[in-house]
C-alpha cells in the first residue's frame, strides 16, 4: 500500500484542496499533517489574533478529518527534520502541499523540494489559494503589473470558472506515534484578551462555507453601495477563511457565478466583488513580484520622505482607539475586540496614521500584523502602501481622508460610532462625527480630538511636496 504525506498550510479544507485530492486519488494511505514552525515565516510570524484563529481552524479540520477516518498529525518544527522523522514512521514516498506565495517561506519550500528529491521522493505542489499563480500574468511590457485596472481586465479574460474538487468521501490513514497535542503549541493568548471573537466568528470549512451563503442570501444584493457602510452588514467577511485556506476563491468564483441569474443589477454586483478578489490577487502578485513590498517603499521617492519623529504616545493613543475622531477610534476599537475591521475604516484609520499624525505605514502594518484576525502579509503590505501613497497604483499621495467628512457620509446617522465608542452613545447624528461641537461635549468622557485635523493636512501636504518628481 502506497502512502504519501499531505502537509497542510494555509489550505485547511477538505474540498477543493488540490493537494489532498491528488494524493487520495494516487495513495492507498495519507498521513495529514501540520507542521508549527513559525520562526520559519521571520520576520513575519503569526500575530497573536491569527494565531486565535489557526488553532480553532486547525480543532475544526481534525474534526472534519476524522469524520473521515483520519486525524490531523500535528508536528513541531524545524520542517525539514519533521518531515524526514514522518516519512521514516510513515514510509511514505510522496509529500504534496499547495503553494505559499510569501517569500520567506517560498525559499524555505524550494529548498525542501530539493532536499526530498534528492532522496527520490516525490514532490507535488498546486495553487489552492489564489485564481491564478502570480508569476504567471505579465503586463504589455513583459513585466509585472503595477496598475490594478490592467492587471484585472487580463485576469478575469482569463478566468475560467470550474466546480470544486469534492472533499474524499474517506481516508485511511496509518498510525504514528509523536502527535502534539494542538493546545500545547501554545497558540491561545494566556490572558484572555480574545473573548469577543468567539462571538463573531466561526473558523473552519464549515464556518468559511456558512459566511459566503449569508453574504451570498443577505448582502449580495446591496453590495455595491454597503460595502462602504461600516453600520450596515454590507461586506462578506471571508477574508480570514480566504486568508487561512478554508475556502478558495475559485470556490466562491464558481459559486456566486452559478447563483448569477439574467439580471444586469446581480450581474454587476458579482462582478463589483469579484473586483475584490482581484484586488487580493493583486496584492499576491506585487508580493512576488516585489519581495521587499511589507518593508520597503515601492515608490522609492518615499525613501526620503520627512516622516514625523516616532511617537510612542500618539502611536498608542491610535492604538487604543483613544484620538478623539469618533470613527478613527470605533474602528480600532472594533479592530481589538473582533480582530478584524471594516475596510473603509481600516482606510480612514491608516490615512489619520500616516498623515495626520505623520507615523511611518509600518508602525500602522505591524499593529494589523498583531491583530487582525485576516492579516496577510500581501494584503497587509499592500493596503498600508496605497493609503500612504508609496504603493504602485497607490492613493494620490494628496488624497488625505477627511475622518469627519468620511464618517458623516458612511456612518450618517452614527450606529458605527454608538457601537464601538459607547461614550458617545447619546450625541444626536448631527455631531456624532464631531462631538467637540456638541454643546454637552464637555460632560462627555471622550477626549477632544489630539491633532487639529486641517493643520495636520497642511503640514503632510507640504511634506509631500518636497518628493522628488521621479523615484
Amino acid at each position: 500500500m502506497t502512502t504519501a504525506i499531505v502537509w497542510f498550510r494555509r489550505d485547511l479544507r477538505l474540498e477543493d484542496n488540490p493537494a489532498l485530492h491528488a494524493a487520495w486519488r494516487a495513495h492507498a494511505r495519507i498521513v495529514c499533517v501540520y507542521l508549527h514552525a513559525p520562526d520559519e515565516e521571520a520576520p513575519w510570524q503569526p500575530g497573536a489574533a491569527s494565531n486565535w484563529w489557526l488553532h480553532h481552524s486547525l480543532q475544526a479540520l481534525d474534526a472534519d478529518l476524522r469524520r473521515r477516518g483520519a486525524c490531523l498529525f500535528v508536528a513541531r518544527g524545524p520542517t525539514a527534520a519533521a518531515l524526514e522523522r514522518l516519512i521514516a514512521a510513515s514510509g511514505a514516498r510522496a509529500v504534496y502541499w499547495n503553494t505559499l506565495h510569501e517569500p520567506a517561506l517560498m525559499a524555505r519550500d524550494a529548498a525542501l523540494r530539493r532536499v526530498l528529491r534528492a532522496r527520490a521522493i516525490e514532490v507535488h505542489n498546486f495553487n489552492a489559494n489564489l485564481l491564478a499563480e502570480p508569476s504567471d500574468l505579465q503586463s504589455g511590457q513583459g513585466g509585472p503589473y503595477r496598475v490594478f485596472t490592467p492587471f484585472w481586465r487580463r485576469l478575469r479574460a482569463n478566468l475560467q470558472p470550474r466546480p470544486p474538487l469534492p472533499a474524499p468521501r474517506r481516508i485511511v490513514a496509518p498510525a504514528l506515534p509523536g502527535n502534539v497535542a494542538l493546545r500545547d503549541l501554545g497558540l491561545l493568548p494566556s490572558v484572555r484578551w480574545d473573548r469577543g471573537f468567539a462571538a463573531v466568528w466561526q473558523p473552519g470549512e464549515a464556518g468559511a462555507h456558512a459566511a459566503l451563503q449569508r453574504f451570498r442570501d443577505r448582502a449580495l444584493g446591496d453590495y455595491r453601495v454597503d460595502r462602504d457602510r461600516p453600520d450596515r452588514d454590507g461586506t462578506s467577511a471571508l477574508s480570514p477563511h480566504l486568508h487561512f485556506g478554508e475556502i478558495g476563491p475559485r470556490q466562491i468564483v464558481w459559486r456566486l457565478l452559478s447563483d448569477v441569474r439574467d439580471d444586469v443589477h446581480e450581474r454587476n454586483t458579482v462582478e463589483a466583488y469579484l473586483r475584490e478578489l482581484g484586488w487580493r490577487e493583486f496584492s499576491h502578485h506585487l508580493l512576488h513580484h516585489f519581495p521587499h513590498l511589507p518593508e520597503r517603499n515601492l515608490d522609492r521617492r518615499f525613501d526620503g520622505f520627512a516622516w514625523a519623529n516616532e511617537d510612542a504616545l500618539a502611536l498608542r493613543r491610535w492604538q487604543l482607539g483613544e484620538t478623539g475622531i469618533p470613527i478613527v477610534d470605533a474602528g480600532m476599537r472594533q479592530l481589538w475586540a473582533s480582530g478584524w475591521m471594516h475596510n473603509r475604516v481600516r482606510m480612514l484609520v491608516a490615512s489619520f496614521l500616516t498623515k495626520n499624525l505623520r507615523q511611518h505605514w509600518r508602525h500602522g502594518a505591524r499593529w494589523f500584523w498583531d491583530t487582525l484576525v485576516d492579516a496577510d502579509l500581501a494584503n497587509n503590505s499592500q493596503g498600508w502602501q496605497w493609503t500612504a501613497g508609496c504603493g504602485v497604483d497607490a492613493a494620490p499621495y494628496f488624497r488625505i481622508f477627511n475622518p469627519v467628512t468620511q464618517g458623516e457620509r458612511f456612518d450618517p446617522a452614527g450606529a458605527y460610532v454608538r457601537r464601538w465608542v459607547p461614550e458617545l452613545a447619546k450625541v444626536p447624528a448631527a455631531a456624532i462625527h464631531r462631538p467637540w461641537e456638541f454643546a454637552g461635549a464637555h460632560r462627555l468622557a471622550y477626549p477632544a480630538p489630539m491633532v487639529d485635523l486641517r493643520a495636520t493636512r497642511v503640514a503632510a501636504l507640504a511634506a509631500y511636496r518636497h518628493l522628488p518628481r521621479s523615484g
